[in-house]
């Protein structure tokens, strides 16, 4: 089973059109893939309308689950409740927020402002994370992410340490932009061990987690 909660089209920085990418995921045999572009107050609204088009058709036609969603990006912190509530309330059915990773000038205090937020799933990428804002991600529900992608994978080891001692869920994620990005079970395996993880912890990364968080959608989703 494969997964991916965290990818990019040209509705944003990636490559591929919305439909496109989640073809390329079903032909690498995803179980479920979400698209998450980049978003803003600017651009939520366009984004989100797309992505459930693009989604819906490709749950019609293709044995795969498709899951828009957003990836709000470098906001002031004090801005992401806010906007993590208007996508839920636009459609998404999954809310990433771009943490702090060591590549990018993300504003401090945007994890903690994440990992306060209900209406957030992920803490993509947060860089150097502490085990007390671990605690605060198992507490609440988010997840933390190992980045596939170039930079961004830089922290995962810290990421895992924390996450390990916070008892906090860890899930892999490829941050795809172009058709080399998407995931396969090779590389995804990779990420988890190259963070140090044991083999019952990879398990849990690339499949416990990811059906803890469908789970999650599919609650929310009944409501």
């Amino acid at each position: 089973m494969l997964f991916d909660f965290h990818t990019h089209t040209i509705l944003s920085d990636g490559s591929l059109l919305p439909i496109e990418l989640i073809r390329r995921a079903v032909a690498q045999n995803h179980t479920a893939i979400a698209v998450t572009d980049h978003v803003s107050r600017s651009n939520l609204a366009m984004v989100v309308e797309a992505l459930v088009a693009d989604c819906r058709l490709a749950e019609e036609h293709w044995d795969v689950r498709a899951i828009p969603g957003v990836e709000l990006t470098h906001l002031p912190p004090a801005a992401i409740p806010e906007l993590a509530a208007e996508a839920r309330q636009r459609g998404a059915q999954l809310v990433v927020v771009h943490g702090e990773t060591l590549v990018e000038p993300v504003l401090p205090g945007t994890n903690l402002a994440a990992l306060r937020c209900p209406d957030v799933d992920i803490l993509a990428h947060p860089g150097l994370l502490d085990v007390e804002l671990a605690g605060l991600a198992s507490r609440n529900n988010i997840f933390l992410e190992l980045s596939a992608r170039r930079g961004h994978c830089l922290s995962n080891g810290a990421v895992a340490a924390a996450a390990r001692e916070a008892e906090a869920s860890l899930l892999v994620n490829s941050d795809a932009h172009d058709p080399a990005d998407i995931l396969t079970s090779d590389s995804a395996r990779r990420v988890a061990v190259g963070a140090g993880l044991a083999e019952a912890e990879v398990e849990a990364a690339l499949v416990g987690s990811s059906k803890k968080l469908l789970d999650k959608i599919d609650s929310r989703r009944a409501r």
